[in-house]
């Protein structure tokens, strides 16, 4: 008994919201009511050529520094990264099936950092080694990639460490 006023409840609401929205259509006039649709914003273009913006003179010097070829990474990863095709001073970097387009960005340590931003990449590339990294997810994507020049670097690293910190006030 209880169920069956339930459910006559909830079926009389139904009603009620379905006889509302078709009022609504129609405007009184019993003639349905075509709305106007609110545009939808496109996307804005970077320019009107929907080219990247222009680099300045010093993300043109880094990106005449970035190592560029297949790079082999730890866990038998590979990340390559080529000079963009149109584009000056950006690249392609591949790593897998991801696809990113970087351009330089200059940084006070002297590491060369390339990013796309709209997708929250990061390519860093230090003296001993390179490393992908997603921003947005807070996690590397590819990790220890070293270039012939970056293995070099590290091996001499590992031969002739620097002196720690601590190392270098108790020497005084």
């Amino acid at each position: 008994m209880v169920f069956q006023r339930v459910l006559t409840a909830v079926c009389a609401f139904v009603l009620a919201l379905f006889a509302g929205a078709a009022a609504a259509n129609t405007a009184g006039s019993g003639v349905p009511v075509k709305r106007a649709q609110t545009p939808v914003a496109a996307k804005s273009p970077v320019n009107a050529q929907n080219l990247p913006p222009a680099l300045t003179d010093a993300q043109l010097d880094l990106a005449g520094r970035v190592t560029t070829g297949h790079v082999p990474c730890e866990l038998a990863q590979r990340v390559s990264v080529q000079p963009h095709p149109t584009w000056p001073g950006h690249f392609d970097v591949q790593a897998g099936a991801q696809k990113f387009v970087m351009q330089p960005v200059v940084t006070t340590t002297g590491a060369i950092r390339l990013e796309d931003t709209k997708r929250g990449a990061v390519w860093l590339q230090l003296s001993n080694k390179s490393m992908l990294m997603d921003q947005r997810q807070g996690r590397r994507l590819a990790d220890a990639c070293m270039s012939p020049a970056q293995q070099a670097v590290a091996l001499a690293m590992e031969r002739d460490p620097a002196p720690g910190l601590l190392e270098s006030v108790a020497a005084k």
